[in-house]
């Protein structure tokens, strides 16, 4: 599929109510961004990102803002829900208005900071030129280490953009997960996570691959009472042919068991009913309970380059506020986005009667997801607190917000303000990921 291909969306025109992008200016990234500025220069043309480390940055440490010296241009706020609905999603504008004295965006100059290794902008424009979904759409073949489908057709390529993005090849960390209540209270839940993307390796296809997307692996490791449950997931690039496999120990039996509840809507590790097990990474799985429409590209206001969120000059508590998080520590910028509109299949089950994903166009990240109840009203707000990693390089989440408007409650995952940082070039092999090995570290 050529990249050409992608300017037909600009003939379509955005259901929400704001503008879709007008392709007149010519120009693709590899990954299917329009490279030109927009019609105002808000939005600047992309240049290539951030892809060297500032002169402070130290291997190992977090990562120094490289636009400390921005100002903020304007806030918005419940009282400018007018002036810039067109620019929010309606999970973005309930989230103002459910916390009207606390909440706010604060909108920087925009920096098209986004970048990956070379490679990568290979892959993607091979993988547009002979990737494909399987015929149930459950999976995707013909392609290699990033996002199959630069210039997507329909929903269910896009929602594959963002699962097989490209977030280098290994990750180790801890992580912490809060669940603050109404009033701000919470217990911080540290997390230990491995993953090993197979997917995203040099020299691995969606053929040579095993049929493996990722190993992953998790191990609650506060607080007391929690510590001690391990998590496995083989995670699979054709979910029809091979569905996720999972495991779990549990400390108190000593004993590793298959896990099929780890899928869907059922319950994430540790989150205290705040968020699903495919919420993680914003959506994750198998996409064949749902209906999946691209909608086309349009201009919003998201969460980007959050560097400050990210500094180890906070503390967890810092952040941690009741209803939501601190908004002074957050950064907003307009850029275009695909927005993907996911409603239940008939003679399916979620909580989720519908979902609105919102994907930057520069890294196929999805940055914003509203989640609406079976009544039609949104019920979740989800936003990605982005960054370049610019040792990688590649674009990722330093936080995950999931917003519930409902029951004034939220979760977040992904502190490590206090701990020691990511680290993606950690080696691992397919025997670090068996159910073996996990009943080892849990005896441990």
């Amino acid at each position: 599929m050529s990249l050409s291909t992608i300017g037909a969306f600009a003939l379509l025109f955005f259901a929400l109510g704001a503008p879709t992008v007008a392709q007149d200016e010519g120009g693709f990234t590899p990954i299917g961004a329009i490279q030109a500025a927009n019609a105002d220069g808000s939005i600047p043309a992309w240049e290539g990102g951030v892809t060297k480390p500032p002169a402070s940055y130290v291997a190992g440490g977090h990562h120094p803002d490289p636009f400390a010296e921005d100002e903020p241009i304007y806030r918005i706020t419940a009282a400018d829900i007018g002036k810039y609905a067109d620019m929010l999603s309606p999970g973005q504008v309930s989230m103002l208005k459910r916390y009207p004295s606390s909440w706010y965006l604060e909108v920087y100059p925009s920096r098209r900071s986004a970048s990956y290794p070379a490679d990568i902008y290979r892959a993607a424009e091979e993988n547009a030129a002979s990737a494909s979904l399987t015929a149930d759409g459950n999976g995707v073949q013909n392609c290699r280490r990033t996002s199959p489908f630069p210039a997507p057709e329909n929903g269910l390529q896009a929602i594959w953009n963002h699962m097989l993005r490209y977030r280098g090849e290994s990750i180790l960390r801890s992580i912490g997960q809060a669940a603050p209540t109404p009033s701000g209270s919470y217990t911080m839940v540290r997390i230990d996570e491995k993953a090993m993307w197979v997917y995203n390796r040099k020299g691995t296809t969606s053929e040579t691959s095993g049929n493996r997307l990722a190993n992953f692996w998790q191990k609650v490791a506060a607080p007391a009472r929690l510590a001690g449950t391990l998590l496995l997931v083989h995670e699979t690039l054709d979910q029809g042919a091979d569905p996720r496999i999972a495991w779990v120990y549990n400390a108190g039996q000593r004993r590793v068991r298959r896990a099929p509840h780890i899928a869907y809507d059922n319950p994430g590790t540790a989150a205290d009913g705040q968020r699903t097990t495919d919420q993680f990474d914003m959506f994750n799985g198998s996409p064949d309970r749902y209906d999946w429409e691209l909608i086309g590209r349009r201009e919003m206001i998201v969460p980007y380059n959050c560097y400050k969120l990210h500094s180890d000059r906070l503390k967890h508590s810092d952040i941690i506020q009741a209803g939501h998080v601190d908004p002074s520590v957050l950064r907003y910028e307009k850029h275009r986005v695909w927005v993907v509109e996911a409603r239940l299949k008939d003679g399916t089950n979620h909580i989720y009667a519908r979902r609105t994903f919102f994907f930057d166009e520069d890294s196929w990240q999805a940055v914003v997801v509203d989640q609406y109840d079976g009544r039609g009203q949104i019920w979740r707000v989800s936003e990605a607190y982005t960054l370049n990693y610019y040792e990688v390089p590649m674009i990722w989440d330093t936080l995950l917000g999931h917003y519930d408007l409902q029951n004034g409650r939220y979760l977040c995952i992904g502190f490590n303000n206090e701990w020691d940082i990511e680290s993606f070039d950690t080696v691992y092999t397919d025997a670090d990921f068996t159910p073996s090995a996990l009943r080892r570290a849990g005896r441990r």
